[in-house]
């Protein structure tokens, strides 16, 4: 039978694997947060300025 040190590698591999995959998914939603803000504000200042060209 198998014993514990034949899944070793096999571990390593998956808590790399895993770890890797979860900071991936957390960057993406960090970059994509960071850029749907800085287009908000960007709308919000195009807004004003818009309203103040208006008066």
């Amino acid at each position: 039978m198998f014993e514990f040190q034949q899944y070793l590698g096999f571990l390593l591999f998956l808590c790399i694997f895993t770890t890797g995959f979860w900071l991936m998914i957390f960057l993406v939603n960090f970059v994509f947060y960071w850029v749907a803000g800085a287009s908000w504000e960007l709308w919000k200042e195009k807004r004003a300025a818009k309203k103040l060209s208006n008066q």
